[in-house]
């Protein structure tokens, strides 16, 4: 037996025809100094399993133990750091660490606590900041805290209910790597909750996926040597392999678009033309010069002068293309699609679309957000059609709810039409925003890191959608994102932009991969890693802010 084990644990909430089953027989058992990644999609009961571990929840059926006895109870044996940082703003690092030391080791002397609380705040790093409080900090450094004063009370067990989620890529590996070096120092036994793929294999000895309906699925064995380096996986053949098996069964266990095709769109032209089911899928899509950036240039006003935040964007767009825009925070990425939107003054140069300047918003131009924007009083047809019964003024009543329904039913939404969107789940509203995209038939796409709000779980299902969607379409897309598999995966190229301010393309990768995608099939391209591998030594060069010389303009134009 392990140092912590579930006995056919089961777990639900709720009464009567409310109740739901969240966790089902499970059977875990946690080896002494073991690193356990609990993988699996939101709503699967992975955060339920953590407060069970924890004693914050208990069974409804079987055991969970620790040691071989009952777990009744939170007990100091068992740290755990949540999603959420959970700090005391009013307290500093070091007063918010020294709550867990005086609770833990009250008879030490107040000068051996605080010495405790200092060697756990330098050991993550933040041994400068000690004296700051919680609203001075970075989303990271706050985590940061948590994970320290988790440390202090000396665990047995460490419990990391997604600790990296809430945290931007680049802050979310720097802190995973960091708690990998904690954990290859002191070995303590961890238990990470995680919806990431490549978290869990740079981390754990053993993934473990919780499947959808609460069950337990097999356990895949990480015997990669340690220790893992982030850039050095990329090239190794076990890991490329390992990625593809533990990525293939979460797909195959957790992805069901839904996409239903009992409807056709009606043959209805907008306002700004195209349909004839888009054009029968834009056709020969040959125009080399659909859409064009030319010398664009963003400058604000400030109290120092103007600040050129993005300066000599300069790339053409074929027709029926998909454009991947990547760089890190501050690069300007969004600047360049709000602009291109119309939401975004031009301070210098232009952008032309099917041969004319783009000046202000126009529905020719349709923009996914982050956050959807819907209203949440309205349903999801009612949201959708919002923005059809402006496109197609001269189409009939019934002809506009068969483009809101084709829609709605291609992205997974046959059977939640009618729900109002309050009542919709982030990656459901997610996908009322696509379906009003691409029911306003626009002759371009503009997307803005259209999944960076969801888990990746549940951002892998969405992709799925968008390509089978865009597929029916070739419409002309951009999607800024921070992503290097889903800039890959979407787009035919990848453009990469230099750090902020004066922000340009610094490099432009063609995707020669085969359509249409699927990220199990990419995953098994010989060439899959190679593309990977150029944009992430490119985001590489630019990682600590800084400013390497872009590549020359002529080598970066489109062909």
């Amino acid at each position: 037996m392990g140092i912590l084990t579930f006995k056919s644990v089961s777990k639900g909430f709720g009464e009567g025809l409310d109740r739901a089953e969240v966790l089902k027989d499970i059977d875990l058992d946690v080896a002494e100094g073991e690193f356990v990644a609990i993988l699996g999609f939101s709503g699967t009961g992975k955060s339920t399993l953590m407060n069970l571990m924890a004693g914050l929840e208990r069974p409804d059926a079987g055991q969970v133990l620790f040691r071989g006895r009952p777990v009744d109870g939170p007990g100091r044996e068992r740290g755990l750091v949540f999603q959420s940082y959970s700090l005391m703003p009013w307290l500093t690092v070091q007063g918010n660490v020294m709550l867990a030391v005086d609770a833990v080791f009250p008879k030490l002397s107040k000068p051996e606590r605080q010495k405790k609380a200092a060697h756990y705040i330098d050991m993550v790093g933040l041994g400068h900041a000690a004296h700051r409080r919680p609203a001075e900090l970075s989303g990271g450094m706050r985590q940061r805290v948590s994970v320290a004063r988790a440390l202090a009370m000396d665990p047995e067990v460490l419990l990391l209910d997604e600790p990296l989620s809430a945290l931007d890529a680049l802050t979310r590996a720097n802190l995973a790597d960091e708690i990998l070096q904690i954990w290859e120092a002191d070995r303590k036994t961890c238990v990470l909750i995680t919806n990431d793929v490549d978290e869990a294999i740079l981390l754990a000895d053993r993934i473990v996926p919780l499947n959808p309906d609460g069950t337990l699925g097999e356990a895949f064995t990480v015997a990669l040597p340690r220790p893992r380096d982030r850039a050095a996986m990329n090239h190794d053949e076990a890991f490329k392999a390992l990625r593809a098996r533990v990525t293939g069964y979460l797909m195959d266990v957790g992805i069901e678009a839904k996409v239903e095709g009992t409807r056709q769109l009606p043959d209805v032209t907008p306002i700004h033309r195209i349909p004839a089911a888009v054009a029968r899928a834009q056709d020969s899509v040959l125009d080399e010069r659909y859409l064009e950036f030319s010398q664009l240039h963003k400058i604000y006003p400030t109290p120092n002068g103007p600040l050129t935040v993005v300066e000599d964007f300069d790339v053409k767009v074929k027709k029926g293309e998909f454009i991947s825009l990547i760089g890190h925070s501050g690069c300007g990425k969004s600047t360049v699609l709000t602009m291109a939107a119309g939401l975004n003054a031009i301070s210098q140069g232009g952008i032309i679309l099917d041969g004319r300047e783009v000046v202000g918003a126009d529905p020719e131009r349709a923009v996914v957000f982050q956050s959807p924007s819907l209203f949440p009083w309205l349903t999801a047809k009612e949201n959708v059609a919002v923005g059809v019964d402006r496109v197609y003024p001269r189409a009939s009543q019934a002809e506009r709810q068969d483009v809101v329904e084709y829609y709605l039913e291609r992205v997974g939404l046959a059977d939640a039409m009618d729900r109002p969107a309050a009542d919709l789940s982030n990656g459901m509203r997610q996908r009322v925003g696509i379906a009003r995209a691409f029911a306003l038939s626009p002759k371009l796409l503009l997307l803005d890191e259209p999944f960076g709000m969801l888990d990746s779980l549940t951002r892998w299902e969405l992709q799925e959608v968008l390509m089978e969607v865009w597929s029916r379409t070739k419409v002309t897309a951009v999607c800024v994102t921070h992503d290097v598999d889903e800039a890959i995966l979407l787009a035919d190229r990848v453009v990469m932009m230099t750090n902020g301010p004066r922000a340009t393309i610094g490099k432009i990768t063609e995707v020669n991969l085969p359509r249409p995608r699927t990220r199990k099939a990419l995953l098994e391209h010989p060439d899959y890693y190679k593309y990977r591998q150029e944009v992430l030594d490119f985001l590489e060069e630019y990682e600590r802010g800084a400013s390497p010389k872009p590549r020359a303009s002529a080598a970066i134009a489109a062909e």
